[in-house]
């Protein structure tokens, strides 16, 4: 679907709106323990942050990602209970949601709920991330089927305070109705060279900055103020910039946003509590 440029009263500056940041998904923990350790550093505006072993929650619960698990749903639960009161974003958010791999809607139905149980069982997720979803009209009927099914899921677990929560990574604007099928769409995954110059769908503006999320790698230092404009511009209230790229040998990874940017401090200074650009 193509990106639409949207009327001048439909755009949303959103200046008083709270960014906050959901983390497509660290490295294990044993690889990064810096980037997991931030997660549960008290103020750090997270909204969310995706647990992802072996594309999924792995064949038996790994000691090291139960740990980092644990770190972060304590983080949760003082902010929650009044020991950080004014960390609005860490109380709203600091979930741990589950990697799902949609495979562009080729998996199996049984297959994603059982992995879904996993991660429920193992790791006492909030929520889930269902990473490739697809993006077009005639999924969509099939991905409400397994959102519906995984709100159930989280609804019964004692993990998943407020019912959980969904989030569609479909990287681009899907057809509008997938809105409704889970809390947030991932409306842009890419390049900041794709990024300073995108457009927003129409549609979105119906919607509050909460429901969308945008990942953007490559973004240089020098360019973080312009990418946080072009973000509440179009109406995102979730963010996660890196200058890191897709083949960035300082991390030893080929995905950019497994690892910490360079300039992680400035950018949490940026966004955090209270402060608005």
């Amino acid at each position: 679907m193509p990106h639409l440029t949207a009327s001048a009263d439909a755009r949303r500056i959103a200046g008083g709106e709270q960014l906050g940041f959901g983390v497509p998904g660290y490295a294990h923990p044993l690889l990064a323990p810096a980037e997991w350790a931030e997660l549960a550093r008290p103020g750090t505006p997270l909204h969310w942050a995706v647990l992802n072993i072996a594309n999924g929650p792995g064949s038996r619960p790994d000691p090291h990602c139960l740990e980092a698990a644990g770190r972060l749903r304590n983080a949760r639960e003082r902010a929650l209970h009044g020991e950080a009161p004014d960390d609005t974003v860490r109380a709203s958010g600091g979930r741990l949601l589950g990697h799902l791999d949609l495979a562009h809607g080729e998996r199996p139905f049984d297959e994603l709920i059982a992995d879904a149980r996993s991660f429920i069982d193992w790791y006492r997720i909030g929520g889930f991330y269902l990473a490739r979803c697809p993006a077009e009209r005639a999924e969509l009927p099939a991905v409400r089927r397994l959102t519906g099914t995984l709100h159930a899921l989280l609804a019964e677990s004692d993990s998943a305070d407020g019912g959980g929560r969904l989030v569609l990574g479909h990287g681009t604007h899907p057809y509008p109705g997938y809105a409704e099928a889970a809390d947030q769409l991932v409306t842009f995954q890419g390049p900041w060279t794709d990024y300073r110059w995108s457009q927003v769908a129409e549609w979105t503006a119906d919607y509050p900055p909460e429901r969308f999320a945008h990942f953007v790698h490559g973004v240089p230092r020098t360019h973080l103020e312009e990418a946080m404009r072009v973000a509440r511009w179009q109406g995102a209230g979730t963010i996660f910039f890196t200058d890191r790229n897709d083949r960035d040998g300082r991390s030893g990874q080929s995905d950019p946003f497994a690892a910490l940017p360079s300039y992680w401090d400035e950018i949490v200074s940026r966004i955090g509590p209270g402060i608005s650009e």
